[in-house]
């Protein structure tokens, strides 16, 4: 039987399989290579920097895998990897045209079972660019299945949208997410939440949903869940704050986290909560930036946090690296990055290990 055939009509939580946490050993990183400069418009040359550093860090601990349009764009990349002395033996590229860079939101979601015959397994969500906000968005929508057919992976459908951001994951059976995306006219209009609840448990292979209702400001993903709540292990989450009361920023995020201690995880424990301050507002051309320390990315080695030139950077990555005693927090300068309305995690996408 084909590797096709074997999942036909079946969800992949029937045969074991679920998305691990983002904390748990990881193989590679995928990213699609920038490109796109109506995402950063009048700076996508200002970014190339950090994006490189971001990418050099991700080298020490595992292998990036880099979606490139054709040998041009791959020679580009290159060029820039060198300037920054980037081991190149731990870079593989792939042939694999995309609209933009948000690998996070188009990439592959990767499920594993241990102990199944075929352990690695991805789910192809659709993908509308967040409310088809900004087309055209169909090669991105294709790059999950481009990548299981490079990995001689099976894939699933489900059929309808959903994106990485707005996801986050403690790897014992939890998904938290926001209202405010997942029941976005936007994105899945048909269905309610108990139904999105569902497919949530069918091809994430969860067994409890919690939510909350809130996004900070500028985020034009409708409230993505990696700018304000992160799980740091199974039951401790990063929760973002506003302490500046006249921020409009504040309230959303007090209501955010009074929700967040109520909650309960499946064994019936309270969630830890370590408060994470948000950065200083930036602004460019008059637009309020989402700015958010949360928009961390963890790997084998590192977890890679957006840094913008704030005051409360240093406290930030110092309440960052309590939470993971065993990794390297590094901060890279995001200032340009985030002109794009997104930062690492977003640029991002774990491929786990099994």
């Amino acid at each position: 039987m084909s590797i096709k055939n074997i999942f036909t009509n079946t969800v992949p939580a029937n045969h074991g399989y679920y998305f691990p946490a983002e904390f748990a050993p990881q193989s590679s990183t995928w990213l699609s290579w920038p490109h796109k400069e109506e995402s950063w418009p009048g700076k996508i040359h200002t970014i190339f920097p950090s994006y490189v550093d971001f990418v050099k860090e991700l080298t020490k601990g595992q292998r990036v895998n880099i979606n490139v349009s054709d040998d041009a764009m791959k020679d580009f990349a290159i060029s820039h990897l060198q300037t920054a002395n980037v081991d190149l033996n731990q870079i593989n590229f792939f042939f694999h045209p995309t609209n933009d860079a948000w690998c996070r939101d188009h990439g592959p979601a990767f499920l594993i079972n241990p102990k199944a015959d075929i352990k690695k397994v991805i789910v192809d969500w659709g993908y509308n660019a967040w409310g088809n906000k900004y087309p055209p968005f169909e090669l991105d929508d294709e790059i999950p299945t481009r990548i299981g057919t490079a990995l001689g992976v099976p894939v699933f459908y489900p059929g309808i949208v959903m994106e990485g951001g707005s996801v986050d994951f403690n790897g014992s059976g939890t998904l938290i997410t926001s209202t405010a995306c997942l029941l976005n006219p936007n994105r899945n209009p048909h269905l309610n939440r108990d139904q999105i609840e569902n497919y949530l448990c069918n091809y994430y292979g969860v067994q409890q949903i919690l939510w909350v209702d809130e996004g900070i400001v500028g985020d034009d993903t409708d409230g993505h869940i990696d700018d304000t709540v992160r799980f740091v292990n199974q039951d401790t989450v990063l929760a973002v704050i506003e302490p500046n009361k006249k921020d409009e920023n504040h309230a959303l995020l007090e209501h955010n986290l009074k929700q967040i201690k109520s909650m309960r995880l499946l064994n019936d424990k309270q969630l830890n909560i370590v408060e994470l301050p948000m950065p200083d507002p930036l602004f460019y051309e008059g637009q309020r930036l989402p700015c958010s320390y949360a928009n961390f990315l963890i790997a084998n080695h590192s977890v890679i946090v957006p840094v913008f030139n704030s005051k409360k950077d240093d406290q930030a990555l110092r309440i960052i690296q309590e939470c993971f005693p065993t990794r390297n927090v590094v901060g890279i300068d995001s200032s340009d990055i985030i002109w794009g309305l997104g930062s690492f995690h977003c640029l991002s996408q774990q491929e786990p290990a099994v």
